[in-house]
């Protein structure tokens, strides 16, 4: 009996997880309906909701302004846009950092998550996944003697937030991992062990 209901756990919670994380993830981007007139949105013209227009719209908004900003006229906007950005007190950071931590990770050329590593952490006699993301700069690398290492700790289950870690280059063991097994060993707390 016990064995058939693990069984049976074990192969309806990650369908029920997918599901739940589809529906919130397509939920959130059908918002994007909210900008569509009232008298146009499918509600107004059927008389019912379609699931995932918005999600399409959101899509279609984000390749839309990729395509706009990819050109001479739309670098000009986007450039006076971040300029009048930079001016608003609060605004300014929050945007920079973001701006700066989006650059990073989803630009081509950023060197993010490119490499999995093994750390000790949280003590000396335990290891740990990490992710190397660069070196430590500016005043905080007066302040390190030896060569030091920037690496983000993900937390499992959810590896979308984890600890940013500066360590000795001689501790850092680089894995001859990929970053997508590597995520995968950590969201599933060590049950898929990488080939």
């Amino acid at each position: 009996m016990r064995k058939y209901f693990i069984t049976g756990l074990l192969i309806l919670v990650p369908i029920a997880i997918t599901a739940w994380v589809l529906n919130l993830v397509i939920s959130t981007m059908d918002q994007s309906l909210l900008l569509v007139p009232a008298q146009y949105r499918p509600k107004a013209l059927f008389g019912f909701d379609i699931p995932g227009l918005g999600t399409i719209l959101t899509v279609l908004i984000v390749f839309l302004t990729g395509l706009l900003t990819n050109n001479l006229v739309g670098n000009y906007i986007v450039r006076m846009w971040e300029k009048l950005l930079h001016r608003i007190p609060v605004v300014s950071s929050l945007y920079g950092s973001v701006k700066q931590v989006s650059d990073t990770l989803f630009s081509s050329s950023g060197n993010a998550f490119r490499k999995a590593v093994l750390i000790p952490y949280p003590h000396q006699n335990s290891r740990t996944i990490a992710f190397l993301t660069g070196v430590p700069g500016g005043d905080v690398k007066q302040h390190l003697e030896g060569e030091y290492v920037s690496v983000y700790v993900p937390t499992t289950p959810n590896p979308t937030s984890g600890f940013f870690l500066m360590l000795a280059k001689k501790d850092v063991i680089e894995l001859d991992m990929s970053v997508d097994a590597a995520l995968k060993y950590i969201v599933s707390m060590g049950v898929v062990a990488p080939e």
